[in-house]
């Protein structure tokens, strides 16, 4: 616990600087719409599974789910993005130039835990991606006991490789310039 509170605190202090470019990321992943949204389905998907049972049922169960959830998020991104800061790493999915299935499947999966170094471009390890799920497993764990962690962080690495795909496959939307009357 003294270890994930000492991240937080620098992470939290990490993204408090107006200066830094990962303040904006970091916002929209911890309460954007998107985010929310997330976190919605999941405590949505957990209310349905009634996992963790300890939440009950009804509106106050799902209501525990939510709050557990955004917690959690909170967490896994500040964490995220204070060691990604911290290592100079980027945190944006960046779409293969490779073409096939199988070629942009593997880019898109082995994205999920390898990142480039913003100052030179060479290909490491996620440490910030692959701790900030560790450290909202943790949480999961320690703080809220409300399942296991090891299987939180998994479940999260799960989710952002499917993302990955979901990037990597789905065409892109054309951004059209707004008309002005």
């Amino acid at each position: 616990m003294a270890i994930l509170t000492f991240l937080l605190c620098g992470a939290a202090e990490c993204a408090s600087q107006n200066s830094h470019p990962y303040r904006r990321h970091w916002k929209q992943a911890t309460v954007s719409k998107r985010a929310v949204g997330r976190v919605a389905v999941g405590a949505g998907i957990g209310q349905v599974r009634n996992t963790p049972r300890k939440y009950g049922g009804g509106v106050t169960g799902f209501g525990k789910r939510l709050g557990s959830g955004f917690a959690t998020n909170a967490v896994k991104t500040t964490v995220e993005h204070g060691v990604a800061a911290k290592l100079h790493e980027d945190l944006h999915y960046h779409r293969s130039t490779k073409h096939g299935v199988a070629p942009r499947l593997a880019h898109a999966l082995k994205s999920t835990v390898v990142t480039r170094d913003t100052r030179n471009g060479k290909r490491r390890p996620a440490a910030g991606r692959l701790a900030g799920h560790a450290a909202a497993g943790a949480f999961t764990q320690g703080v809220l006991a409300a399942g296991s962690g090891a299987s939180t962080a998994g479940i999260g690495l799960g989710a952002e490789a499917g993302a990955n795909v979901v990037r990597e496959f789905v065409p892109r939307r054309k951004h059209h310039p707004r008309r002005t009357q």
